[in-house]
């Protein structure tokens, strides 16, 4: 099947970078193992069940979206227990620790993926002792 997508030219140039220091034969062998990996992990995360701990990275542009960022984190205090914040100029990196069920904490993030100014949210998931 074939498809067409919109990158940034330095998210693209980045790409074909990688993949071809790595040895791969094409652009298209190196988007297919991409999303596999993407759908794995989506997949190992959804399989999640019971309560979890859970590390929630992710960084945004400042002033659109922090009073939003702020209210869900309120919404969801059930689960967040601490959070860390570092200004970077317009860009904030921010941490949510959190710790509960695992639904929960899905439901968060994918509320955090939802913005447009919320550049990338990474997961470290453990199951607590």
């Amino acid at each position: 099947m074939r498809t067409s997508l919109n990158v940034p030219e330095d998210v693209l140039d980045a790409f074909d970078d990688t993949w071809q220091r790595q040895g791969l034969d094409s652009r298209s062998r190196a988007v297919r193992e991409a999303m596999r990996e993407y759908t794995e992990a989506h997949s190992q995360f959804e399989d999640l069940s019971g309560d979890v701990a859970a590390v929630l990275a992710f960084d945004y542009e400042h002033g659109s979206v922090v009073d939003d960022l702020h209210a869900i984190q309120h919404e969801f205090d059930a689960v967040v227990d601490a959070t860390s914040h570092v200004h970077h100029g317009d860009w904030c990196l921010e941490t949510a620790f959190c710790l509960g069920p695992a639904e929960r904490v899905r439901e968060l993030t994918y509320r955090l993926r939802d913005f447009d100014a919320v550049g990338r949210v990474k997961v470290l998931s453990l199951r607590p002792r």
